[in-house]
């Protein structure tokens, strides 16, 4: 388990990230959420112990974070790193003698992953013969080659076709069972809400949003109600309770304040003629996010 308690970092007059909590248990993926410079690469460091200058306390294992922890550590960049005048076995048994595994060992590992992220063929390649997609396979396998108990993800999907994305998932959901705990940070909020059960929003290193995701969409008061028929849209609009309707194809998308004027909105719909359709939908967690880092950059 990661837990990472009232954490803040300084550079110089800027903080970076400020009294910044949260918890990953084993087998848990978590979000890690915010704009560029909102502080997860700053967060991310110092979970690695490569800033050690911060209040606060992060424990890996109830142990404090240090140079002794890094080896149970795996992080893939969103900046690829490879060598690219090494092979692929060069570059793996670099990074597995790094995390203090034996070469026999290592060699073992990558031959496991090359068959699962199937490029076997590639294994004595130079790098830099490799395409960007299969780069950042052998990336994502330096990152677990060492079976880390916490492993963190940035942009994993970058730059992937359809198909590796879909290989990628199946591996980050084999290590979740695993019991590998996980951070995942990415600006794809449909790939957070397919993997992750709680989660943190940061704005200008401080969290606006955290909660497990089906408490925060529950909690979130705007609600989107889908609507077909012979309805007056002129009228709907005047409502004061709502904010905003899309229109695709037949169907209008009536975005309300509060989902206590979901009755209210029903009753309004049932004048007009040849309704098929009214349902109450949650609000994409890309709704949510931009709302709430809306609201954090106006106060």
């Amino acid at each position: 388990m990661l837990k990472v308690e009232n954490v803040r970092k300084k550079y110089g007059d800027l903080v970076a990230v400020d009294n910044l909590s949260f918890e990953v248990a084993d087998g848990e993926i978590f979000g890690l959420l915010g704009l560029n410079g909102a502080g997860k690469t700053t967060t991310f460091r110092m979970i690695m112990n490569l800033l050690d200058d911060y209040e606060g306390t992060i424990l890996l294992d109830n142990e404090k974070v240090s140079y002794k922890t890094t080896d149970k550590i795996g992080f893939l960049t969103e900046e690829r790193s490879l060598l690219t005048k090494l092979t692929v076995l060069e570059q793996v048994i670099y990074y597995g003698v790094l995390k203090g595994m034996p070469e026999d060992k290592i060699e073992k590992e990558l031959d496991y992953w090359l068959d699962i992220f199937k490029i076997k063929e590639y294994k004595n390649k130079k790098i830099k013969e490799l395409s960007k997609g299969n780069q950042q396979k052998i990336q994502f396998i330096t990152a677990i080659i060492h079976h880390p108990k916490l492993l963190i993800l940035d942009e994993p999907f970058s730059g992937l076709d359809p198909v590796n994305v879909e290989l990628f998932k199946s591996v980050i959901l084999k290590l979740k069972q695993e019991g590998t705990s996980i951070i995942f940070s990415s600006h794809r909020m449909e790939h957070v809400e397919l993997f992750c059960e709680k989660l943190v929003v940061l704005v200008k290193g401080k969290s606006v949003l955290s909660g497990y995701l089906k408490d925060i969409k529950n909690d979130y008061r705007q609600k989107n109600v889908h609507v077909i028929g012979d309805i007056d849209i002129s009228k709907i609009e005047k409502l004061d309770y709502v904010k905003e309707i899309e229109t695709i194809n037949d169907e209008y998308i009536i975005k309300i304040t509060d989902n206590n004027y979901t009755n209210e909105l029903f009753r309004e719909i049932s004048k007009y003629k040849n309704i098929t359709k009214f349902i109450v939908e949650e609000p994409s967690l890309n709704e949510i996010f931009i709302s709430k880092v809306g609201e954090a950059y106006e106060e």
